[in-house]
């Protein structure tokens, strides 16, 4: 088992693994997470209220999810939210990073980074093959992180270009 991160000298943030049936750790995720959505690069809208009562219950319900928060002293300041899929090609599971949100108070303080050793550590006890994750192309801070702890666009065949994320919403 590999040791979470050590802490940048002298930060007084600390990173956990989030205990959904914690209460403190619960309303860090949901409180973290409408900050992110409401922020520009989450889409500029709250959580619904439904999202805001549901969202805990329904993460713990799933085995394949678990998150990673960030405190400093008592106040949240970041959250990493990860649920596992599976690669076909490797036909090991692999691990979608869904929302990385940290606090503009607290951003530039590499506590993205932190939150995302130990989400590594986490995929690589569960035994995926790799992690993935998606980020708007305008997002320069968060595109380069992702780039100085080793993410790359994803591509199988440089003559057939990289991989695009698209959705398509079913309600």
């Amino acid at each position: 088992m590999t040791a979470a991160p050590a802490p940048i000298a002298g930060a007084a943030v600390s990173v956990v693994r989030a205990d959904y049936a914690n209460p403190v750790h619960a309303k860090a995720v949901v409180d973290m997470l409408d900050a992110y959505a409401q922020d520009p690069a989450g889409g500029g809208k709250p959580l619904s209220p439904y999202a805001r009562e549901h969202l805990v219950r329904e993460l713990a319900a799933r085995p394949t999810a678990y998150s990673v928060l960030a405190f400093d002293g008592e106040q949240v300041v970041g959250l990493v939210n990860c649920i596992e899929g599976f690669s076909t090609f490797a036909c090991k599971a692999l691990v979608n990073v869904h929302d990385v949100a940290v606090a503009a108070s607290h951003r530039g303080r590499r506590v993205g980074e932190r939150m995302l050793a130990l989400a590594e550590t986490i995929a690589r006890e569960r035994g995926a093959c790799k992690m993935t994750l998606e980020v708007l192309s305008g997002n320069r801070s968060a595109n380069t992180l992702y780039a100085r702890i080793g993410y790359v666009s994803y591509q199988l065949d440089p003559a057939l270009g990289h991989a695009q994320f698209l959705q398509k919403w079913l309600d």
